[in-house]
């Protein structure tokens, strides 16, 4: 029952956060759309800083699984693969529910807290989806791998940032051909050695 409480507690901040904002949402937002009291609110969570980081928790895997999922669904070579998460990425991002990366969004909203839980959190799960990247690129024999990886979360993080800025969606699809020009340069490296 207490791990229901505190679940439904993650499922109406992650909503909350991500249509409005951390800073835009109180803690009597959130507990209004649990359904429960502040009183309860605080049995499971000592502070909306830990509320923040377990919003973040909460859509680290399933981010991640969704990621692979696409990688794994879009046919063809590794480089389209890679491009096939952009492209992925850009329907989900046509859409007016769309608000950009979560992880990206908190993380502006405290920059002035380095320190910040949720801070961590997001760094961690940028660093989970390069290293799986660079694992991808390794097993291909792709050399470089780590360096192509890093390249790949910076054009996927900039064309978050870009498509929120102008609600244009094909910037994500841009970006998906950028990164399917470096993978597949880097293929076209392997297949000459």
């Amino acid at each position: 029952m207490s791990t229901d409480t505190r679940n439904r507690i993650v499922t109406a901040a992650s909503k909350l956060f991500y249509g409005e904002g951390i800073r835009g949402v109180s803690l009597d937002a959130v507990a209004e759309k649990a359904g429960v009291t502040k009183r309860t609110f605080y049995y499971h969570f000592k502070s909306k800083d830990d509320l923040v980081a377990a919003y973040l928790e909460a859509r680290d895997q399933p981010n991640l699984a969704l990621f692979k999922q696409w990688f794994d669904e879009t046919d063809g070579s590794t480089a389209a693969k890679v491009r096939g998460i952009f492209r992925r990425l850009a329907v989900n991002a046509a859409s007016p529910k769309w608000k950009g990366c979560g992880f990206l969004r908190t993380t502006a909203e405290l920059a002035n807290m380095p320190g910040h839980p949720a801070i961590k959190i997001g760094a961690a799960h940028k660093k989970k989806f390069e290293t799986w990247l660079r694992t991808t690129f390794d097993a291909d024999g792709i050399a470089h791998p780590a360096e192509l990886a890093r390249q790949v979360l910076l054009l996927l993080d900039g064309s978050f940032a870009v498509v929120l800025l102008h609600r244009d969606a094909s910037y994500m699809e841009t970006a998906g051909d950028a990164a399917f020009a470096l993978v597949d340069a880097a293929l076209a490296k392997r297949r000459k050695t």
